[in-house]
């Protein structure tokens, strides 16, 4: 296991120490979750021997902590599993094979549903919170066989908008090809229409370089995004507008660079910052415009999804 390093942030002159609770995926060979203080302080363990886990989401009134498990990414053996906050009570609701490549995932608490991409299965997926009820909104495979041939067909990084009934994922492509995508649909089907078919899927976003994933600001209408590919728009943080009224969106802006494949990304709207995470085992924080860049973690293994939340007990 690589040697944990922490580095804690300086604040700026009059600024309060933020509370909260940052929980991290390692895609690495311990397959784990852990979770420390948003300055990088007081890191535990709290799940070991995931299946190259890579999207977590965290619902502290119920005191669970869910992820996807991509599993073999020529195999069909994805699964999502739930663990208590303190790491009892691990039990797998969608089981291997539920799910080709679950990749990103968003919780929707109001619902009780759990969306999340599914890269080599081309599809835009939801369940509700116990596993049951297992659909899909989106296919994009266009009639290919699963795990499918096309690249640009996968689907990864995903977020919800319940206010305006709509659902933000990306299509990456091949690794620094630039044709990487931004969708967005309604939330539920049309009328009358299926997964492949549905007509309205609107195109947001092109020829970015590897689009990650996602994060919405509801209360201040911007799109947020993470892309592992090649600098100068690579390896950074990005972010858009869009006008509530009608939709559209702004030109998108890059916030922050120099990342080692960004992968995660969770927003504190209220305290102005967000975090982020590369495969190289770094956990970063800024300000959500993109300023004031800081280590909290490095060498932590591959880092993929991860959450934040207001401080929860985690104690056993």
């Amino acid at each position: 296991m690589a040697r944990l390093q922490t580095q804690s942030p300086k604040r700026a002159s009059g600024e309060k120490a933020l509370d909260g609770r940052l929980f991290v995926l390692d895609a690495s060979s311990t397959g784990r979750i852990f979770t420390a203080n948003t300055d990088g302080s007081d890191l535990k363990t709290i799940v070991t021997g995931c299946r190259v886990p890579d999207g977590i989401v965290v619902d502290v009134e119920a005191g669970h902590i869910y992820w996807t498990n991509m599993g073999n990414p020529k195999k069909n053996d994805g699964s999502i599993e739930r663990v208590d906050l303190d790491g009892r009570n691990r039990r797998t609701i969608v089981p291997e094979g539920g799910t080709f490549t679950p990749k990103q995932m968003h919780l929707e608490k109001a619902s009780g549903k759990l969306y999340w991409c599914d890269r080599e299965g081309m599809r835009v997926m939801r369940c509700n919170l116990d596993g049951s009820n297992v659909e899909t909104l989106v296919d994009t495979s266009g009639g290919d066989s699963r795990p499918g041939p096309d690249i640009t067909k996968q689907c990864v990084g995903i977020t919800v908008d319940p206010v305006h009934g709509k659902l933000y994922w990306t299509q990456k492509g091949p690794a620094n090809a630039g044709v990487g995508r931004i969708f967005r649909a309604s939330i539920e089907l049309p009328k009358g229409q299926a997964p492949a078919d549905r007509s309205d899927i609107e195109l947001l976003f092109d020829h970015l370089p590897e689009p990650i994933d996602l994060e919405l600001d509801l209360q201040n209408r911007v799109l947020y995004w993470t892309d592992r590919g090649d600098p100068p728009r690579g390896n950074s943080v990005n972010r858009a507008s869009f006008d509530a009224a009608t939709g559209k969106f702004s030109p998108a802006e890059l916030l922050v660079t120099h990342l080692e494949e960004g992968i995660g990304i969770a927003l504190d709207v209220a305290g102005n910052r967000m975090f982020v995470t590369d495969l190289a085992g770094s956990v970063y924080t800024a300000r959500l415009d993109g300023s004031e860049k800081r280590t909290l973690l490095a060498a932590n293994g591959n880092l993929t999804g991860i959450a934040f939340v207001k401080t929860p007990n985690t104690e056993n």
